[in-house]
């Protein structure tokens, strides 16, 4: 009889990495371990800057309809249809119809188990092994841990000073294996909210060279602007080239609930089911309860919630002259986060900990968002300010200022 093999053990020479040994912990999961056995000094509270995340629960409307279907609506508790709740699609075409000057059909989204599933359905409708995807940098970091974990090369694409990519760069990556082009705006982790005019290049090059464009707007509801925040979903042709991703999360406070949508062709989205049946089967029910009254009652409410974070944006913007004249750099500002250079000689990550024992400030270095290869994350930093008042944020600036390592 062959000895047993050993749980994780390989059967012959040199083991093949596992999926999830081919890429990194997650920022979020390795940055709270620099919370444990921390013991601030009660006039200095943690300032917790890393997570981009609304820490209050929904209003109480919301609540209430996700209470309700729990109670009274059997179907809550079982399977749903894999691509969302039919009534949950309609209502999410229509208010899209209505963010972007557009028209689109239930038949055209899809709801998932939070948006970073709607990435990884996108991925894996689209990309084979050892395909490639275009990536700016500084990138979201679970885009890049997706990638790796699925045997799809990452393209990195470094912005510019802006915090833009750029086009021309962009195509100078493309090659036979190219399958898309992924753009966040409002940016995580930048903040800086892309153009239209950017934003159609992206698509226009995309299309040129059969292409798919990823845009993901988890933050769209926080935009500035007014008005539709680009033209692509008016582009008759649109389905053809692009992926849209959005999060229910940070619009109505239900990262618990895990929602997420996905705007697509319709047999794309046919291509996904695959991928989403295998891994969640269905989203979650009561969320997407408390999702559908979210669009239909909560229009008020979010606005209220944009301007709040419009106000956080303005206060970090108009208060930062102190840092500056000390070589702070704001690079980038708005939706949840800033994202700043630092002046110091450091890694940011060397410094990302000592922030935290030395000043009750925690905040994720800018080398957690590039590759390694990149110089530039070393001296860069991103300032989640979502779960932080304005009297937070200047409480940051007054530790900062005089902070020199």
């Amino acid at each position: 009889m062959a000895p047993t093999q050993s749980s994780g053990s390989p059967r012959s020479g040199i083991a093949t990495p596992s999926r999830t040994q081919a890429t990194f912990v997650s920022p979020i999961v390795e940055s709270r371990r620099w919370l444990q056995g921390l013991d601030l000094p009660p006039d200095l509270p943690l300032l917790n800057l890393s997570q981009a995340a609304p820490a209050d629960p929904p209003p109480a409307g919301l609540r209430q309809a996700i209470a309700t279907a729990a109670l009274e609506d059997d179907n809550s508790h079982l399977y749903g249809a894999v691509l969302g709740q039919e009534e949950l699609r309609a209502a999410l075409a229509q208010k899209m119809s209505q963010h972007y000057g557009a028209s689109l059909s239930p038949g055209q989204v899809a709801i998932t188990a939070g948006c970073n599933q709607a990435f990884a359905a996108a991925i894996a409708a689209i990309c084979g092994e050892d395909d490639e995807v275009i990536l700016p940098t500084p990138w979201y970091f679970n885009h890049k841990m997706w990638l790796d974990m699925q045997g799809v090369q990452t393209c990195p694409l470094p912005v510019g000073d802006d915090m833009q990519p750029c086009p021309d760069a962009a195509e100078q990556l493309i090659t036979a294996k190219t399958r898309a082009i992924v753009l966040v705006t409002p940016n995580n982790p930048c903040g800086v909210e892309y153009p239209d005019g950017l934003v159609q290049r992206f698509f226009a090059l995309a299309q040129q060279h059969g292409l798919h464009l990823i845009v993901d707007e988890t933050y769209r509801d926080f935009d500035s602007r007014s008005g539709p925040p680009h033209g692509l979903f008016q582009t008759p042709d649109w389905t053809g080239t692009l992926i849209h991703l959005y999060s229910f999360s940070k619009a109505y406070r239900l990262t618990g609930h895990r929602l997420g949508a996905i705007a697509a062709h319709p047999d794309l989205l046919l291509e996904m089911e695959k991928f989403l049946d295998t891994v969640a089967i269905c989203p979650a029910q009561l969320g997407q309860a408390g999702a559908l009254y979210g669009l239909r009652h909560l229009d008020d409410w979010l606005e209220q919630e944009r301007q709040e974070l419009l106000l956080r944006r303005r206060t970090i913007e108009e208060g930062f002259a102190p840092l500056a004249a000390q070589g702070w750099k704001l690079l980038g500002c708005g939706a949840y986060f800033a994202y700043v250079e630092h002046p110091f000689s450091q890694h940011s990550e060397d410094l990302a900990k000592r922030l935290v024992r030395e000043l009750g400030v925690m905040m994720l270095p800018g080398s957690m968002f590039t590759p390694k290869s990149e110089p530039a994350g070393h001296r860069q930093f991103r300032i989640a300010f979502a779960n932080v008042d304005t009297a937070g944020i200047q409480d940051l600036f007054r530790r900062l200022i005089d902070w020199h390592p």
